[in-house]
């Protein structure tokens, strides 16, 4: 049986007659009886007491009517869900990200609830270096990275360029300084990141290049364990530009240009070469396009490939 052959049934034992559910079906009355023959063959069992005038239905179809005006309904809700999904009015977004990309994504998602407020929005806080493979295996719809994966499977575009930058706390030797070399940097405590990353490998670089002593005699979990244990005098710390932007307005820490240590860092956004984004997934594509282009600063929308 099918949804068509259900429909003409649940119209005769509403109608009561053949001839009034062929008028309400815009359909002859020979083919509204041929439907109904041929779904009592499938079944092997009358679903109309032929005897009777009033069409009254058979025990078999008394059942078949509860179940095929549940089928119908399940249909209508479908489809009604199917054009919220497209007018965006329920749908989900999962997207990945690592403690420092979220960052970005925080403004962009205010923006996006503002315009789609029935969107649920989960954002799962993952390693950078998973993340690639998180969206790949469909755990995550989109990913947001700060280096560039070279996975030909994902799509990617930038959206905010950011920067490494030195700082201290307001009572630091330094914090008066217009600028420092990174020789000037060798004799301070140093409060990292626990998890490493390519910037931290290149910081360690540019410091054996340099000829001068690293000493990252503090490591925490967390970039706001970092600036607040920094903010307290308890050493210095290199941090995206992004996360302190805050700390820096209220006078808590201090940011100070090191010469040898300009590193630039793009943050992008990724999703599946392959698959189609979901409703809410290219709405808010739409939305960060045009965050970027009214915010503009670091702000961008550059597709890569």
């Amino acid at each position: 049986m099918d949804l068509s052959q259900l429909e003409v049934f649940v119209a005769v034992a509403r109608e009561r007659r053949f001839s009034r559910a062929a008028e309400k079906l815009f359909r002859t009355q020979s083919a509204i009886s041929q439907t109904v023959r041929k779904l009592e063959l499938e079944i092997g069992e009358p679903l109309f007491d032929r005897s009777s005038r009033d069409g009254n239905l058979t025990d078999a179809g008394r059942v078949l009517q509860e179940y095929a005006e549940k089928l119908l309904n399940l249909r209508q809700d479908a489809k009604e869900a199917l054009v919220e999904l497209r007018e965006l009015q329920k749908g989900k977004l999962v997207m990945a990200a690592n403690e420092f990309t979220a960052l970005y994504l925080l403004p962009v998602l205010a923006e996006f609830r503002r315009l789609h407020p029935m969107i649920r929005i989960v954002v799962r806080r993952s390693l950078g270096s998973t993340i690639p493979d998180d969206v790949l295996k469909h755990n995550v719809e989109m990913g947001v990275l700060s280096y560039d994966p070279q996975e030909p499977q994902l799509k990617s575009a930038v959206v905010y360029l950011d920067e490494l930058v030195f700082v201290v706390p307001p009572g630091h030797a330094l914090a008066s300084s217009s600028e420092v070399s990174i020789r000037q940097l060798g004799t301070e405590s140093f409060v990292a990141h626990i998890v490493s990353s390519p910037y931290r490998d290149k910081v360690i670089e540019a410091f054996r290049q340099h000829k001068t002593p690293l000493h990252m005699d503090v490591e925490l979990p967390t970039l706001q364990a970092i600036k607040r244990f920094v903010s307290m005098g308890n050493g210095v710390a290199l941090v995206p530009a992004i996360s302190v932007e805050n700390e820096i307005s209220r006078g808590e820490l201090v940011r100070i240009p090191v010469r040898e240590l300009r590193f630039q860092r793009k943050l992008r956004l990724v999703h599946r070469q392959e698959s189609t984004l979901s409703h809410a997934g290219r709405a808010f594509l739409k939305v960060a396009e045009q965050f970027a282009r009214e915010r503009g600063g670091h702000y961008r929308f550059q597709r890569e490939k």
